[in-house]
């Protein structure tokens, strides 16, 4: 692989990867990525878990060599992973200073500059001209101020004094996080940079990335900041080629045109296989003539039979020989996820909540009734008692005072935030014990399209933190419930997948209550009652 990192003004930013391929112990992570993005771009890189998104930052940053492909990179870095680059004995003036090095450096070259260029030097003055350009290009000036805005604005720890170890992982990452948005870097690589945020830190993030002059790449799994910020979206799951696909227009454009892909993909698979059918149905016509004509009505002979012989058994050679050359280059799609048809009990009450309250953790008083087809979502800052309310609401926690009453035939599905402790059975076996106690018919788990087919038959404990949550969900599905209790359902989950799921939410007969922070999924459930504690 060749790589090339430079310096450059905002202007020329830029981050340029082509054909870039990279294998972990012979399996391949990334797969011909192509990526360009100049000043101005907001590039999201998008993808189930696994699928090499936090890699191809690294291979961006330069910080892991790419087996083949060019990777090039003009501009200053600054990079949001989920690594911490000081010991926790550092304080918070000594990640700052780190994250400020480009700027306080160019400050410290344009003072040299500046000294030489008094002193009459030759050359000084084209010197003094580059160190000048690099501190605008940074706006190296305004670097210690706009660190401090974001601090604030972050809710980030200010006293520099403070050693990193006295603070919460969320408290380091947010200083780290508000450094870098005010360094004035040119070129910024994100991964998760939403985690450890508030609403308005959240909006505070997405109004610096979008005022970026110059080039930002980022993973996340927060649709909300996709769709106000990207400019172009890379999405590294599979597809017709195994190439990773590039959508300009932004997030939404990203969604339309996966969707139209995936049309196209479905039908090139199927029309191959459709040739491929054709081919065989030849062939086999082919063969029963040569059957069939082996044996001539009454009347004709041995002449006739060695005659038409030859010209039959060619006819099914070629058949044969067209049938082995055509081959189905199209893989066939993933499953997509595709949820079961959920039962309806239509003049009932199915779940009633009166005057629920638990010490300590829901405070005030909950009264709602559920019917099939109900739509609820729950809302509230940390503590306000969400998964407490929803505990409740499925049996899980008995409350303090009030009560819930639940319709006799009415069957309650609750995805809690935490997954059971994983043992060695597989995915397959849990999937199919929960079906065999379920009332109804329940597809198959590789039929829902939540688990890839290499996960289906493994130890829950060997799967992901995605992949089990995926599970979860498929489990909670299996069991056909009359009421859906969904605690922060999008954890986890990949953008395209929450999508799917958004959908599936608006039109199921089963009643669904989510308690969620996930912005995008709040808008998408705006029409829907919201219960604010």
């Amino acid at each position: 692989m060749s790589s090339h990192l430079s310096h450059a003004p905002v202007r020329a930013a830029h981050v340029r990867a082509s054909d870039v391929h990279l294998s972990f112990g012979g399996r391949p992570v990334l797969v011909g990525v192509d990526l360009v993005a100049a000043g101005g771009d907001r590039v999201a890189l998008v993808g189930e878990n696994g699928r090499g998104k936090t890699t191809l930052l690294r291979v961006l940053a330069g910080e892991l060599p790419a087996d083949r492909g060019d990777v090039r990179r003009a501009g200053s870095l600054g990079v949001a992973d989920q690594q911490i680059p000081l010991d926790l004995d550092a304080t918070v003036g000594d990640l700052v200073d780190l994250e400020l090095t480009s700027a306080h450096g160019a400050l410290a070259r344009l003072e040299r500059a500046g000294d030489e260029l008094a002193a009459g030097r030759p050359g000084a003055d084209d010197a003094y001209a580059a160190a000048l350009a690099e501190v605008d290009a940074l706006d190296a000036w305004d670097a210690d101020r706009r660190v401090q805005v974001s601090l604030a604005a972050l809710g980030a720890v200010t006293d520099r004094a403070r050693p990193l170890g006295t603070l919460s992982v969320g408290q380091r990452h947010r200083v780290r996080l508000a450094c870098l948005l005010g360094a004035g870097h040119q070129v910024l690589l994100l991964d998760e940079p939403t985690n450890h945020l508030d609403a308005a830190g959240l909006a505070h993030l997405t109004e610096r990335l979008r005022a970026h002059p110059g080039v930002v790449v980022l993973v996340s799994h927060d649709r909300a900041l996709l769709a106000d910020v990207a400019t172009a979206v890379v999405d590294l799951d599979p597809s017709s080629d195994g190439r990773p696909r590039v959508f300009g227009g932004g997030y939404h454009a990203y969604v339309e045109g996966r969707r139209a892909e995936r049309a196209r993909w479905e039908a090139l698979h199927a029309e191959q296989v459709a040739e491929r059918q054709r081919l065989a149905d030849d062939l086999s016509a082919a063969q029963n003539r040569l059957r069939d004509n082996w044996r001539p009505d009454k009347g004709h002979g041995k002449h006739t039979r060695a005659t038409r012989a030859p010209g039959l058994v060619r006819a099914v050679h070629r058949r044969q020989e067209d049938l082995d050359a055509h081959v189905v280059e199209v893989p066939p799609p993933p499953t997509a996820f595709t949820a079961p048809d959920l039962p309806e009990l239509r003049g009932t009450t199915l779940l009633r909540a009166q005057g629920v309250t638990v010490a300590g953790r829901l405070a005030r008083p909950v009264d709602l009734a559920l019917e099939s087809g109900a739509r609820l979502v729950v809302t509230g800052p940390n503590g306000a008692g969400k998964s407490t309310l929803l505990a409740v609401l499925a049996g899980g926690l008995e409350p303090t005072t009030g009560g819930v009453t639940r319709a006799r035939p009415a069957r309650v599905g609750w995805l809690g935030q935490e997954s059971e402790p994983p043992g060695r059975r597989t995915a397959v076996d849990l999937h199919e014990e929960r079906r065999a106690r379920s009332p109804l018919p329940t597809p198959r788990l590789a039929d829902v399209g939540l688990l890839d087919p290499h996960d289906l038959h493994r130890p829950v404990s060997e799967l992901s933190v995605g992949a089990r949550r995926r599970l979860d969900l498929a489990l909670v599905l299996a069991g056909q419930p009359h009421v859906l209790l969904l605690d922060e359902p999008t954890n986890h989950l990949s953008a395209a997948l929450v999508d799917e799921l958004t959908t599936a939410l608006a039109t199921t007969p089963a009643a669904v209550v989510i308690a969620t922070h996930d912005r995008q999924l709040l808008r998408d459930t705006r029409a829907w009652p919201h219960l604010a504690l």
